[in-house]
């Protein structure tokens, strides 16, 4: 059955508007709003402009390779890498630290024969991104999870080092991060760099926050290519550098590592295969808008941009510093706060009197560290540009949110949880749900959480 366009617009338009408002800064996760909306037009001609073209094959569609070329040159030269600095532009943050790793893997293989059946070691804090964890679990690494310290967050040079020690010859790649997410701190990247570089092991600067703030955030310690040791960094141009989803990069340092992480065979009667990233087709939409933001933003764009970030950031952190039961954990660098409970304001709950008030905020469970410390639960913001025009209000309904659940007693699990989310959906208070999951085993919780995701997509019986 055919539908006429205006209905089925209609309906697409029905569907946003149940969604939580993307851009006016209420969204404290998720999206990276630049409060331009001349950019966003931008944005959408450029990529409507390039919907039909397969980013596949380069030497057919040569606008695609004018295109990465010209974003990989960018975030070179914003990252302090030389000539010897290539690399790609992936579908998102996830792909870019799985490339990494393949990479890292590949050459470690490569480097001793007898490796080409053993398992490589990866090494992190346990604050980096979970798309470690992923790429580890595709690519077949062990993952060592360094603890971070409690106070500030921040991961600890000499245990990643001792770490990698301990992994030996399998040690293939370390990781840290500028900053991590859940707590926006940038890890000791010069020295963890060169204490691997010396054992002569790989060292990649997960910056998919940090790549396009960092820079003109003012007083920051070295963490990108400049740092010798860094062989490979991950720069995501959909978060702060503000083009559309999805378009990251993963820069290299060496055309040997570069080349480590593609896929290429002649194993079929087709055309020969060669694929610099996971996917084989790839939308060209996103890396022309991501393109036409940078053209437009230039260093001076992004500069302000920064600045107005600064700004709200320095608004909101003054707000949470001056809110008794608050406090932010650590001295992060950039514009994502942790908020933690100093004394009578569980974050859960605080980010349920949040919503209260308009805006979405993001829960971040406690952890339990390998050594037995554990990290606090936190309540998570992400702070942009656009934040500079609502920061006062901002502030304003953070102190409120606390005063309202200042005594209330934390959120705790509920054994029910589990089945009535499978059968009625989520909640509109989290507290609890983030509270059960906190608690819960990783073994109970990782399918808990698998099974709700799948649940939300299931379209049903057939017919039904």
């Amino acid at each position: 059955m055919t539908r006429p366009a205006p209905e089925v617009l209609a309906e697409l338009a029905a569907l946003r508007d149940a969604d939580p408002p993307t851009h006016g800064g209420r969204v404290l996760a998720y999206v990276y709003d630049h409060g331009r909306p001349e950019l966003d037009r931008l944005a959408e001609q450029a990529a409507t402009a390039f919907l039909p073209v397969n980013g596949l094959d380069p030497t057919t569609f040569r606008s695609v390779a004018v295109l990465e070329r010209a974003l990989v040159a960018r975030g070179r030269a914003l990252l302090g890498g030389d000539d010897e600095v290539v690399g790609s532009v992936t579908s998102g943050g996830t792909e870019s630290c799985l490339l990494a790793v393949k990479a890292a893997r590949d050459l470690w293989r490569g480097a001793d024969p007898a490796r080409a059946v053993g398992r490589a070691v990866l090494v992190l804090p346990t604050t980096a991104h979970p798309a470690f964890h992923k790429a580890a679990a595709y690519l077949d690494l062990d993952v060592v999870a360094v603890p971070v310290d409690v106070a500030s967050g921040r991961a600890s040079a000499t245990g990643l080092l001792a770490a990698l020690d301990e992994a030996g010859e399998r040690a293939a790649l370390v990781v840290v991060s500028a900053p991590s997410y859940p707590f926006g701190v940038v890890d000791p990247v010069a020295e963890v760099a060169a204490g691997a570089a010396a054992r002569g092991v790989a060292c990649h600067v997960d910056a998919c926050i940090g790549a396009f703030v960092l820079p003109w955030w003012g007083d920051v310690e070295p963490w990108d290519l400049r740092v010798p040791g860094v062989t490979s960094l991950s720069a995501d141009l959909h978060k702060y550098g503000y083009a559309p989803k999805g378009a990251s990069l993963v820069l290299h340092r060496g055309r040997d590592r570069h080349r480590a992480q593609y896929f290429a065979t002649t194993a079929w009667p087709g055309y020969p295969v060669v694929n610099p990233t996971v996917l084989g087709s790839r939308a060209a939409g996103s890396m022309a808008a991501a393109w036409a933001v940078g053209e437009a933003l230039g260093d001076d764009g992004y500069a302000d941009l920064v600045s107005r970030t600064r700004t709200a950031t320095a608004t909101v952190r003054a707000a949470v510093d001056a809110c008794p039961g608050l406090r932010v954990v650590g001295e992060p660098t950039g514009p994502l706060l942790a908020v933690a409970d100093d004394g009578g304001v569980d974050p859960f709950r605080l980010v349920d009197a949040l919503r209260g008030h308009g805006w979405l905020a993001q829960c971040q469970p406690a952890m339990t560290q390998p050594d037995g410390t554990v990290l606090p639960r936190t309540a998570h913001l992400t702070l942009t540009a656009v934040t500079a025009d609502v920061a006062d209000t901002l502030a304003r309904d953070l102190r409120r949110a606390a005063d309202e659940v200042r005594g209330a007693v934390p959120a705790t699990p509920d054994p029910t949880l589990v089945e009535r989310v499978l059968t009625q959906g989520l909640p509109v208070e989290v507290a609890g749900v983030m509270a059960t999951l906190e608690a819960l085993p990783a073994e109970v919780v990782r399918p808990a959480l698998v099974a709700v995701l799948q649940a939300a997509i299931d379209p049903g019986p057939v017919g039904g």
